[in-house]
């Protein structure tokens, strides 16, 4: 969250009514990777650098971050900015992209869902090429959490955060109290719940809690897929919010899962990556009228 964007959400802070609406509002803009903005986003995340210099798969959202918070600040967002909260990812890479590659990107939100602790969001981000080739996309879903009434809420999911049948042993993360600060300084996410207590606790959250894309990236830093990258799927749901300081188990139950956890067996977060489906018809290149 930019300074900017920050000073938008203090100053508008909308409240969902009973049936909000998908906003229209679709934006667009071409970046090209920095060499020491990716360096240094590496270093926070764990990702090393890639045989024949190949993007880590999540630094397109980072990229597209600017963009998603004019996506989120602007009048037809009908959810406040401020508080909201990162449930899922999903990440469709289609061929690795070069540090290299410009990058035309696309933001807009797709759906508005009941959701039982208030109201979620999908966005959904795309980066093609210069030709109009779509090389990745993602669909996010962003929590913005208040009171429902009981008959437009979601049934519960049964919980299983505190699970305890889970893979023994795996790789313990000792994650220092201003993790959140310094992803913040390479993401531009300065949404106040990651940075202080004192600026956790009006939202909920005693401590700060780690960015849902740090623990994601951190994640796949961790997998071979990176290092070799090909058309994968990945995806990501956030099950319970990580406190700073933590530390916190990576495991890999399965060949193709992966998770995050307490020392207690609290289910942070749960992911898949598997090869990935070619694009859909007419989901294979971006409409000429989206590129600038």
């Amino acid at each position: 969250m930019t300074t900017l964007a920050l000073l938008r959400a203090v100053l508008r802070r909308p409240r969902p009514g009973p049936h909000p609406v998908v906003p229209a509002t679709r934006l667009t803009a071409t970046r090209t990777p920095d060499p020491a903005h990716l360096a240094a986003y590496q270093r926070v995340c764990g990702f090393e650098a890639a045989p024949g210099g190949v993007l880590p798969p999540t630094y397109p959202h980072v990229l597209a971050f600017p963009l998603s918070m004019r996506l989120m600040t602007a009048p037809d967002f009908p959810l406040p900015l401020l508080g909201l909260v990162h449930t899922s990812i999903e990440i469709d890479q289609h061929r690795p992209i070069r540090p290299t590659d410009a990058l035309h990107l696309t933001v807009r939100t797709t759906d508005l869902t009941p959701h039982r602790r208030g109201t979620e969001a999908t966005v959904l981000t795309e980066a093609a090429s210069a030709d109009g080739e779509l090389l990745w996309e993602s669909r996010s879903t962003y929590l913005a959490r208040h009171k429902t009434p009981p008959t437009t809420t979601t049934p519960s999911a049964p919980d299983h955060t505190h699970a305890h049948s889970h893979t023994p042993g795996g790789t313990p993360w000792e994650l220092p109290a201003g993790l959140g600060r310094r992803y913040a300084a390479v993401s531009g996410d300065r949404n106040p719940i990651h940075l202080y207590a004192l600026t956790a606790r009006p939202f909920g959250f005693p401590r700060p809690i780690a960015h849902g894309m740090w623990t994601t990236a951190r994640c796949l830093a961790e997998r071979e897929e990176q290092r070799t990258p090909a058309h994968t799927r990945t995806r990501i749901e956030f099950k319970a919010p990580v406190p700073l300081p933590s530390t916190v188990t990576y495991s890999t139950p399965t060949p193709h899962t992966f998770e995050l956890r307490s020392p207690q067996g609290k289910l942070h977060l749960t992911g898949t990556t598997e090869p990935g489906a070619a694009p859909g018809p007419g989901r294979g290149t971006v409409p000429s009228d989206v590129l600038p």
